[in-house]
């Protein structure tokens, strides 16, 4: 999708812009090079100190980071994974950040249901950004997919309307239910317990 980054710059005055030196960043390899190195690098390095494999020493865990991001940069296809990654997951956050402030401003704020609501949207923003991001490197699953995707969505859709209704059901025994039904069921089934 993205094969080269290319910013304009308008501006009035002579001494360039703030486009200009996105233009000379990307031409010395910043965006393609240094900055999924960084990324890279921190994320291993962040996960080495949580699980403590050396114990304190930190700089085993540096130099086995500074390791894995310098050898995932050896290969083209990196970059080409964080140049199309991140601009769907730039307008999949915004999606989330819009649907989190309208929350904020109509939802109960007391309320779980809105809280794991928004995390399963996030999750399911997070799934179609990978399937698509995967889909233009060349992992496409074939024609399957794309003539049943909006099968395979429903199905998903259905599923979770399932799972919450059934996961916010209330549990609760209803005693004071005075219906003959429910008496005789209770009755059965505490006469098989």
């Amino acid at each position: 999708m993205l094969k080269s980054l290319m910013l304009a710059s308008y501006s009035y005055f002579e001494g360039g812009g703030i486009g200009d030196f996105l233009n000379e960043m990307n031409n010395a390899g910043f965006f393609s090079y240094v900055l999924p190195f960084l990324l890279i690098f921190a994320l291993v390095f962040g996960i080495l100190n949580q699980i403590r494999l050396f114990k304190e020493n930190k700089s085993i865990n540096g130099i086995i980071a500074l390791v894995v991001g310098l050898m995932a940069l050896q290969f083209d296809f990196v970059p080409i994974f964080f140049s199309e990654i991140f601009p769907r997951m730039g307008v999949g956050l915004v999606v989330l950040l819009l649907l989190l402030i309208f929350a904020g401003m109509f939802a109960d704020p007391d309320s779980n249901a809105t809280m794991y609501t928004l995390m399963g949207i996030g999750v399911i923003i997070a799934i179609i950004v990978l399937i698509n991001t995967a889909g233009s490197l060349g992992w496409s699953a074939g024609y399957w997919w794309y003539d049943n995707w909006r099968t395979v969505a429903v199905a998903v859709t259905i599923l979770l309307v399932i799972g919450i209704i059934v996961g916010s059901a209330n549990t609760k025994k209803t005693e004071g239910n005075k219906s003959t039904f429910a008496q005789a069921l209770r009755g059965a089934l505490s006469s098989t317990e």
